[in-house]
């Protein structure tokens, strides 16, 4: 008799405690949930909470719903929240296919027919939809390896290193630089060959951490005391609780990583007494 007792005043405990929430904060990759700051600390939650999420630009839920709802069940979230890769064709260049002017999703292939004398990009016929885009852009270029190139093509938050010509011989090389604080991601350096430059790099946001929104988490940065700091993709940042707070979310979350920009801020609260 005693030892029943024992056992449900630990189950008592638990369930007093919090154990029963089962559903940690849904990580979404290129998605978030709505008002995601407001509602984030509220993690863990409890069997039937739910939420609604919606995607990046250029990515869709399963349903293709603007907003799109999940509830916490016994096996996690349900429906599994995933964000996926929505390819527009456009036009074809010096060719033609039936998906221009459609939008494809993550893994679909699209089939382009050149114009004579011209090729896609290593002999294919086809591209496909990937997580980062088209895996080749959908254009046809000359297979004339005498033909010249045209300016480089521009890009985000980045430039070319040397002073831009009208034409370009074929095997001209020519490199790219990104802004202050952001990441070039890709190969630096692209080659005029058949009258087509090879695929430019990108130039990926820097994070930016103020003093404003460390106020709001009631954190600061562990190692640094600027009011506001500038981190690149791939930077780990560890923050700690301002004097008089403690950790309300878990240990791991106060070492961070830069993710293009974005960044998930742990949270301190105020010591009771």
């Amino acid at each position: 008799m005693l030892l029943l007792i024992s056992i449900i005043l630990t189950l008592w405990v638990s369930c007093a405690h919090g154990q029963g929430r089962i559903c940690g904060f849904p990580e979404i990759k290129h998605g978030n949930i709505y008002d995601e700051d407001r509602y984030k600390h509220n993690f863990p939650v409890a069997l039937g909470k739910y939420f609604y999420y919606s995607c990046d630009h250029s990515f869709a839920s399963p349903s293709q719903s603007l907003w799109t709802k999940i509830t916490c069940t016994e096996e996690g979230w349900s429906p599994t929240p995933k964000c996926i890769r929505q390819c527009f064709f456009p036009w074809v260049e010096n060719g033609h296919s039936a998906s221009s002017g459609q939008t494809h999703q993550e893994g679909d292939t699209a089939e382009i027919v050149c114009d004579t004398g011209y090729r896609l990009l290593n002999n294919q016929n086809n591209i496909t939809c990937t997580e980062s885009g088209w895996s080749i852009p959908p254009k046809c270029s000359s297979t004339d390896p005498k033909r010249k190139c045209g300016p480089p093509p521009p890009i985000d938050n980045g430039d070319i290193t040397s002073f831009p010509l009208s034409t370009y011989a074929p095997g001209s090389l020519v490199e790219y630089q990104c802004q202050s604080f952001y990441e070039l991601q890709g190969n630096k350096n692209i080659i005029c060959s058949h009258g087509q430059w090879s695929e430019p790099p990108k130039c990926l946001d820097a994070c930016v951490i103020s003093e404003e929104v460390m106020d709001k988490h009631n954190i600061q940065l562990r190692w640094r005391h600027e009011k506001k700091f500038y981190s690149k993709t791939g930077d780990i940042i560890e923050f700690v609780c301002k004097s008089g707070y403690h950790k309300k979310t878990p240990h791991h979350t106060f070492r961070i990583t830069c993710q293009e920009g974005k960044l998930e801020y742990p949270t301190c609260v105020k010591n009771n007494g």
